[in-house]
């Protein structure tokens, strides 16, 4: 029997509880599938999927189509995790009703049971009509990638009395506007926990310190599969990109050493079968070597 699904008042009950909120990126099936085996209690399809996994330089370009794509192929992989898509760039600020359109879609085609979107100010109202229409929101504040150009790059946010305190206004506009969950990202660790602290809605942290609710990292990232990579924030829990490197270059190694595939890895056709296909081939043609029995 299936595991019971988590749902957005689950969550509520972890914060309540004070039982950190895990949730971790996954782009397609199999790695959903591994993140719901670990016991991960949502998995969110980030538009980091646009820089992971589609090799963009950043989150802009990743489109609708493709969003809703890789969001149906972690769905097949689900079975007890909450699933949260990213509403991409470009999906949800020319107009409320165009927003409306798209949340709807990430629910009814992509198996979503929420969607995400940066910012507060104007998006305050957005996140209101969408929470109208019936679909769960989530929030992001602090660095906020897909405007990371209007932000200075890829900093720390909040630093400032000024600069925190707006952050705290739209996390509590956020809230009242209907969103259920608050993603806080790059912000420093004593505002994430004041924010938390005064919400009552759960938070999600990705370097923004121990006191949210919980935390969210990209899988690719916590995995290694990028060794290079090292932001601060990240700390990897394997070294899969080295591991991953390594054996597929076993695999060419024993291919072209003739070492793989072997007997054991090859199929076997019957004596008298073969014999039949010898009898009934042309002498000129013969029947060659039979390294393949």
């Amino acid at each position: 029997m299936d595991a019971k699904r988590v749902e957005l008042t689950d969550l509520q009950e972890l914060k309540r509880s004070g039982t950190p909120i895990t949730m971790v990126t996954a782009y397609d099936c199999p790695s959903a599938r591994l993140a719901d085996r670990a016991g991960v209690d949502a998995v969110l399809v980030g538009d980091s999927l646009s820089n992971v996994v589609l090799g963009n330089r950043d989150t802009v370009p990743v489109t609708m189509d493709e969003m809703l794509h890789h969001t149906r192929a972690v769905s097949r992989g689900l079975r007890r995790a909450l699933l949260v898509a990213d509403m991409p760039f470009g999906s949800y600020q020319v107009s409320r009703e165009e927003a409306v359109r798209n949340g709807v879609r990430f629910l009814k085609e992509a198996g979503a049971q929420a969607v995400k979107l940066e910012g507060a100010g104007p998006h305050a109202a957005t996140v209101r009509a969408l929470v109208d229409a019936g679909v769960p929101v989530v929030g992001h504040l602090g660095l906020t990638p897909q405007t990371a150009g209007m932000l200075g790059g890829y900093k720390l946010q909040g630093r400032t009395a000024d600069a925190a305190r707006r952050i705290l206004d739209d996390a509590l506009a956020l809230e009242a506007a209907g969103a259920f969950l608050l993603v806080l990202e790059l912000v420093p660790a004593r505002l994430a926990a004041l924010i938390s602290r005064r919400l009552s809605i759960p938070t999600i942290g990705i370097g923004a310190g121990p006191g949210t609710d919980g935390q969210v990292l990209v899988f690719h990232d916590l995995l290694g599969f990028e060794p290079d990579f090292q932001p601060r924030f990240l700390k990897r829990y394997a070294e899969l990109g080295r591991e991953i490197e390594r054996a597929l270059g076993a695999y060419c190694a024993e291919v072209r050493g003739r070492q793989f595939p072997d007997v054991a890895h090859a199929f076997r056709m019957p004596d008298e079968e073969w014999a039949a296909l010898e009898a009934a081939l042309d002498p000129a043609e013969g029947a060659g070597p039979q390294g393949g029995r």
